[in-house]
């Protein structure tokens, strides 16, 4: 039988504050018991440990069993009862493709909240600051059936206060609105967020085009997404920040990794570049051939660990994302967890991703 999950104790932990040993016992502790919650309470996941012979009682967070991510495009996976789901969350899919469905409870709910807050307010600061989307206002139009995009916007708008959208309903961008809203706050900091391809293509590239310079030079700009759909129009991280200062005057930029599938916990990009684990996530990279865990350094397959899924078997998925571990405890940023690079979706596999997939 599962124990009783106690999700409020978790979040006494320090956001990068625990050593990797520490990190690990704790983890793996959290993680059985939701293992054991969700084999207990998902039939689907149930009849999944049982068919591949998984024993539960891991003895390291390598031995914990994973669920291919895809899998939520497939199957409805729940660990409650269908009365008491509060929202249900949709990945982002081009025609024709599944998307995936998270179903949440209060308690998944809340923490999700809760944890982001911890991560994003490390990175940030405290306190609420006036807020610019990167997109328009009818992409939040639906707040009870969430697309990726919509609940990036709505999760992350609770660190912003007087939020104004950037952009029209047909995605142009509002130069006199942003520059009424710049001039308000010149002498604060401003958060901006985005999604990495409607950042490029509908302020970087229209600002470039129409040589507009925006003075935010106390921006703060957080952005997630990739660019698989739209390679051709792909620039690396240098280069897209570098672009970015020139037509906005914006220094300080926070990407940031994750998926639907784990919403809060996301691994933000620090000052060096470098993505990293709260105390609530980990990740393990595994060899795409064999699924053994990779040492530092080896490029593989991307395993997410997060102890904030309650209704849903969400806390140890295999992504389709290849990645690198580049160190633990040692970043120059002082943050202590694992910290990583994302080098894109393995060849061959589904395109999808929060910013690839709309089209004006």
């Amino acid at each position: 039988m599962s124990e009783t999950i106690n999700l409020e104790s978790i979040l006494d932990w320090p956001v990068f504050g625990l050593s990797k040993d520490e990190k690990s016992q704790a983890l793996l502790s959290a993680l059985r018991n939701l293992t054991a919650w969700h084999d207990e309470h998902c039939p689907e996941y149930h009849s999944v440990l049982s068919k591949v012979n998984i024993f539960q009682r891991a003895d390291s967070l390598l031995d914990l069993p994973f669920l291919p991510v895809r899998l939520f495009k497939h199957q409805k996976l729940l660990s409650i009862p269908q009365s008491e789901v509060i929202k249900t969350m949709t990945s982002s899919g081009t025609s024709g493709q599944n998307v995936s469905q998270i179903f949440l409870d209060k308690k998944t709910s809340a923490m999700q909240v809760k944890v982001l807050s911890r991560i994003v307010s490390n990175f940030i600061g405290p306190h609420r600051l006036p807020m610019l989307v990167i997109d328009c206002r009818a992409t939040v139009a639906n707040r009870f059936k969430f697309s990726a995009r919509t609940a990036g916007i709505l999760g992350f708008s609770m660190f912003g206060r007087d939020v104004e959208f950037a952009l029209d309903d047909d995605m142009t961008l509002n130069v006199d609105r942003v520059t009424r809203f710049v001039e308000k706050y010149s002498e604060q900091n401003i958060l901006l967020f985005g999604f990495t391809f409607i950042v490029w293509q509908h302020w970087v590239r229209y600002l470039e085009e129409a040589s507009i310079k925006l003075p935010i030079d106390k921006g703060i700009l957080i952005h997630g997404g990739g660019w698989k759909q739209l390679q051709s129009q792909a620039v690396g991280a240098d280069e897209f920040k570098l672009r970015l200062e020139s037509t906005s005057s914006i220094k300080r930029v926070h990407n940031y990794y994750g998926m639907v599938e784990q919403t809060g916990s996301i691994f933000m990009e620090c000052q060096e570049g470098h993505f990293h684990t709260s105390s609530w996530s980990e990740i393990i990279v595994r060899d795409p051939v064999d699924f053994k865990a990779l040492p530092k350094g080896a490029p593989g397959l991307i395993q997410l660990l997060s102890v904030i899924p309650h209704s849903y078997p969400g806390h140890s998925l295999l992504s389709e994302d290849e990645g690198e571990i580049l160190g633990v405890d040692d970043c120059g940023c002082g943050r202590l967890g694992t910290y990583f690079t994302v080098y894109g979706r393995i060849q061959n596999a589904e395109v999808r991703g929060c910013s690839d997939t709309y089209s004006s």
